[in-house]
């Protein structure tokens, strides 16, 4: 993503505040609500291939959309377009990795292979960040150019895709079956719904953080040349922590693991807050250090869990409460950063964050039970 590290500068460019920003995002996220399971469940009926290629068609024009607009609604229409194509990629990925796996009899490699993926995506957004930064020398609209070509290569690439051979797959689709699947995971399976649950939180607080972090760069009063060299530090972290995350959880064990994401996680947010200066620097660093443990680490809890029927709209499930959460708390802070301050908004975001992740992580933990491992989502 090329316009990354100089996203809230080119809204401000355009005449939008944080409000604004967060509003869009907000927007955002509730189109990725709307669509997250009909989309997951698409994908386990149609095929994850034809999803994934679908979504990469709909990236591509959200982003050339981005490139020719000039305002708030250019924007939101934008926002809506990557929100659908989101929506149909979410999922569907990682449920066609672990299906790939599970056909190679290699299914507890998953933890390595989506720590791999989110490990050379993040390096990729390291690359493109220092790319974006010197783009938006040219102009703070250059980088969006950039990506819109970034985009179309998304398209072959899902097209030359193989698509693994589904156990039990669907073959027909029915809403209620939707409602069945969301109803087991989400109210049946305990061991599950609190797998989602801890995992959506972690994902809510993550995503938050990421929104915050240029505003954190211009309180410091980071240099706007150093964005892109800020911002492709931090993914590194998460690429290089996210390629080894398996070795980590290996030697932490799963109790441990889950303490220490659902403790640094929100205390990130209230160490930043109120620090000043570069230090915030080194706080962010730490804070993506365990964002790219977490999120491989708790994709294979959930996927341990799943059906290979249902694994697509099961992981759906997740992202539509991470982007459910971030569409309410996400407008709300910018709004509140607007009206008090930054660091204000960021202890309450703390707050907030860690009351939820101490009740989430001691509801997780006490499924940790023999009975409860094996047990699986299927739809009644």
């Amino acid at each position: 993503m090329l316009f990354m590290p100089i996203v809230v500068p080119f809204y401000m460019e355009n005449d939008l505040g944080m409000k604004d920003v967060m509003l869009l995002q907000g927007i955002y996220s509730i189109t990725i609500v709307i669509l997250e399971i009909p989309s997951g469940y698409f994908a386990d009926v149609l095929g994850r291939r034809k999803t994934l290629l679908m979504g990469s068609v709909f990236g591509f024009f959200g982003a050339m959309t981005y490139a020719i607009s000039h305002g708030f609604w250019g924007f939101l229409i934008a926002e809506i377009i990557l929100g659908l194509s989101q929506s149909l990629i979410s999922g569907a990925d990682s449920a066609m990795l672990y299906d790939s796996l599970l056909d190679m009899k290699r299914e507890k490699e998953y933890i390595k292979y989506e720590g791999r993926i989110t490990s050379i995506g993040n390096i990729a957004e390291a690359i493109a960040g220092t790319l974006g930064g010197l783009l938006a020398g040219i102009s703070l609209r250059t980088p969006y150019m950039g990506q819109t070509l970034i985009a179309l290569i998304a398209i072959p690439a899902a097209f030359y895709l193989t698509e693994p051979v589904r156990h039990k797959a669907l073959n027909i689709l029915r809403f209620n079956d939707v409602l069945n699947i969301v109803r087991s995971s989400l109210f049946k399976n305990s061991s599950l719904q609190r797998n989602i649950f801890f995992s959506a939180l972690i994902g809510t607080a993550t995503l938050t953080m990421a929104w915050f972090v240029q505003p954190l760069f211009q309180r410091i009063k980071l240099p706007i040349e150093f964005f892109g060299i800020s911002w492709t530090v931090l993914n590194l972290t998460v690429g290089m922590t996210a390629a080894i995350a398996h070795r980590i959880e290996k030697k932490l064990g799963e109790t441990l693991s889950i303490i220490l994401i659902a403790i640094i996680i929100p205390a990130g947010y209230l160490f930043i807050a109120p620090t000043n200066g570069y230090g915030v620097l080194g706080i962010l660093m730490i804070f993506y250090i365990v964002r790219g443990f977490a999120t491989p680490v708790l994709k294979d809890y959930i996927n341990r869990i799943a059906e290979s029927n249902v694994r697509a709209t099961i992981l759906s499930i997740r992202n539509f409460i991470i982007r459910f959460n971030f569409a309410l708390i996400g407008p709300f802070l910018g709004w509140y950063t607007d009206t008090y301050t930054l660091q204000q908004a960021l202890l309450l975001a703390g707050i907030i964050f860690f009351c939820l992740s101490m009740f989430t992580m001691i509801l997780f933990l006490g499924s940790l039970k023999p009975n409860n491992q094996t047990s699986k989502a299927r739809p009644s």
